[in-house]
């Protein structure tokens, strides 16, 4: 699904216009990024949560040449899945 789809999607669902489902969409997304930088974690229940992981520096290798590159240390976004939602997704598993 692309952006407008999901705003469009948004839009119809909620009863409101695709400007205002888009301001939202932009408005939790935006939050979602502000909070987590700050090293807080944000829960949906039923949904997820929103958290950052830490990555340590590492030694890779370039695919093409084969050449040891030096990858530096990074923060990343991470996304866990409630159990209401891993169930939802997986209805026939126990």
């Amino acid at each position: 699904m692309t952006k407008s789809e999901l705003i469009e999607e948004v839009a119809k669902s909620a009863g409101c216009s695709k400007a205002d489902a888009e301001r939202t969409l932009n408005a939790f997304f935006d939050l979602v990024v502000a909070s987590t930088q700050r090293g807080e974690k944000v829960a949906w229940p039923g949904f997820g949560a929103f958290s950052t992981t830490q990555r340590k520096a590492r030694t890779g290798r370039n695919p093409q040449t084969g050449a040891t590159v030096s990858v530096p240390a990074s923060t990343a976004m991470k996304f866990t899945a409630s159990s209401t939602l891993k169930a939802s997704l997986n209805p026939n598993r126990k």
